[in-house]
């Protein structure tokens, strides 16, 4: 089946059937609060456009695996109740994943969107989720602390912290070949203060030793 962008139907459909359109209490000195990644994501209009530095391929990626597949895993980043570290590739980092399997230099971002939909929702749902750090909260200064920890992703494969000169936090996935996603400098602790905390990177990480194009 051809994946096309999600249009604002979808994003309702998919919104309501996982609960990422919803109310959440605000963080307090005493306790976190529970705002969704999913809410973070969609709060931005949730289209494709000209910033390779924002986050709408991912987006679209989360809402296409569930679309076809309500309960898979990815749904937890609907839940802001449930602690959750998410490592999330910036709409430059799908670029470059693709031109590295495939071969093909993509500047649109709705052509990026459609080539890795193209793998399948399978493969998108196994990509999205080593992402995914469930049970745990771990903002930039937890991170700076963790130097060759290995984190248990929700993909069920490892992936390993790197701190490196200049605090810069690198991400060791299962590819050796591959460029290692750094955190940006910019994109640290989106939305700290809630139980769901992300970092925006440069890099989309690997579950499995792909070859290059």
């Amino acid at each position: 089946m051809r994946l096309r962008r999600t249009t604002a139907s979808l994003v309702v459909a998919a919104a309501v059937a996982t609960g990422a359109v919803t109310a959440a209490p605000a963080a307090t000195a005493s306790a976190p609060g529970t705002n969704s990644l999913a809410n973070v994501l969609l709060s931005d209009g949730d289209t494709f456009d000209d910033n390779r530095n924002d986050f709408d391929i991912v987006t679209q990626a989360a809402l296409a695996v569930l679309a076809e597949k309500p309960d898979s895993a990815v749904k937890v980043l609907t839940d802001g109740t449930v602690p959750v570290t998410a490592f999330i590739p910036r709409d430059q980092a799908f670029r470059l994943f693709v031109y590295s399997t495939t071969g093909k230099w993509i500047t649109s971002e709705q052509g990026v969107f459609e080539a890795v939909a193209s793998f399948g929702i399978p493969t998108v749902e196994t990509v999205l989720l080593y992402h995914v750090v469930a049970g745990a909260t771990i903002d930039r200064a937890g991170a700076l602390m963790s130097d060759g920890a290995v984190l248990d992703t929700a993909a069920g494969a490892p992936l390993t912290v790197d701190i490196v000169p200049n605090r810069k936090i690198e991400l060791r996935d299962l590819d050796p070949d591959a460029t290692d996603a750094r955190v940006r400098w910019d994109a640290y602790d989106i939305n700290k203060g809630n139980l769901q905390i992300a970092h925006g990177i440069d890099r989309v990480l690997r579950p499995l030793d792909l070859p290059k194009a």
